[in-house]
C-alpha cells in the first residue's frame, strides 16, 4: 500500500470512529441516571435537554490521535476546560469583558480559568506544529487554536447551529488536506441527530473541542499571512459578539435564516 492511500485509509478510519465514538459515547452518558441528572440544562425554549453531547463530541475526536495526534491534546484539553465551566460555571458573568472585568476585581471564574488555560493550550500545541521553532506566527497560530475554542461556542444558541459552522469550516480544510477535518465532521455527523432535534446541545465543552480541533487544521494548512487573517477574522467575529447578537444577524437575513433552520423538526 501505497503512503498516500495508507493516508487516506488511516483518516477514513478516524472519520468513521469520530462519528460512531460520538454516537455510542452519547448513548452511555444517557443511560447512566446519575450522569444524566448532572447533565440536565434548560434550553432556549425553556425545555429540559441534555449535555451529553459535548463529552461524546470530545470522545469523537479523540480520533484526531489516528492522524493529528495534537489536535487529540487540543480536543481534550478545551473540551475538559469546557466541562469544568459548564459543570460548576455561573451564568452572571458571560463573554471576553464579563470573565476578564471579573478577574481585574480579584474574582476568578471557571470562565476565566477556562480563557486562560485554552490560551495556554493554544500556545502549547502551536509549538508542536512549528516543531518548537517559535516564530511570530506561531503566536498567530495559538491564537487560531484558542479563538477558534471560543468561536464556535459563540454559534451554540439554536440546534445544530454550532454543528453547521464547524461542517462549514471543515470542509475548505478537509479540501486542502487538513488530517483532523474529517474528524471534525464524522464527529459533527454523529452528534447532528439529537443536536437537530433539540434532544441535546455540545454546551463548552463540545464547542470549544470542535473550535479547537479546527484551529489546529488550519494552523496545519495556513502561512504566516493565512494564520494572520484567519486569527483576524476569528477576532473580529468575537469582538463582535460582545455587541452583536448573532442570532437576531440570522433571523434577519432569509438565506442564512434558512440554513440555521434546516434539518430541525418543524
Amino acid at each position: 500500500m501505497s503512503p498516500a492511500v495508507a493516508k487516506i485509509a488511516r483518516t477514513t478510519v478516524a472519520a468513521a470512529l469520530a462519528g460512531v465514538g460520538t454516537v455510542a459515547a452519547s448513548k452511555l452518558a444517557q443511560r447512566k441516571p446519575s450522569v444524566q441528572a448532572r447533565l440536565l440544562r434548560t434550553n432556549f425554549r425553556g425545555e429540559e435537554v441534555t449535555l451529553a453531547e459535548g463529552p461524546a463530541i470530545v470522545a469523537g475526536l479523540c480520533a484526531t490521535a489516528l492522524v493529528d495526534p495534537p489536535a487529540a491534546v487540543a480536543a481534550l484539553s478545551a473540551g475538559s476546560l469546557g466541562l469544568v465551566d459548564d459543570l460548576t460555571g455561573t451564568t452572571d458573568r458571560r463573554g471576553f469583558a464579563g470573565h476578564l472585568g471579573a478577574l481585574t476585581h480579584g474574582e476568578l471564574t471557571t470562565g476565566a480559568v477556562k480563557i486562560i488555560g485554552i490560551g495556554v493550550t493554544g500556545l502549547l500545541v502551536a509549538g508542536v506544529i512549528d516543531r518548537r521553532r517559535l516564530r511570530p506566527d506561531t503566536l498567530l497560530a495559538a491564537g487560531l487554536i484558542a479563538g477558534g475554542a471560543n468561536l464556535i461556542n459563540l454559534f451554540d444558541l439554536r440546534p445544530g447551529r454550532a454543528l453547521k459552522v464547524s461542517a462549514l469550516l471543515a470542509t475548505p480544510l478537509l479540501l486542502a488536506g487538513a488530517p483532523a477535518a474529517p474528524v471534525v465532521l464524522g464527529a459533527a455527523a454523529g452528534a447532528a441527530c439529537d443536536d437537530l432535534a433539540g434532544r441535546s446541545m455540545m454546551g463548552d465543552t463540545g464547542a470549544n473541542a470542535l473550535g479547537a480541533v479546527l484551529g489546529v487544521a488550519a494552523a496545519r494548512r495556513l502561512g504566516p499571512r493565512g494564520r494572520a487573517t484567519g486569527f483576524a477574522a476569528v477576532l473580529a467575529l468575537t469582538l463582535a459578539s460582545e455587541a452583536v447578537s448573532f442570532s437576531k444577524v440570522i433571523e434577519s437575513s432569509p438565506v442564512l435564516r434558512a440554513i440555521d433552520h434546516w434539518g430541525r423538526p418543524r
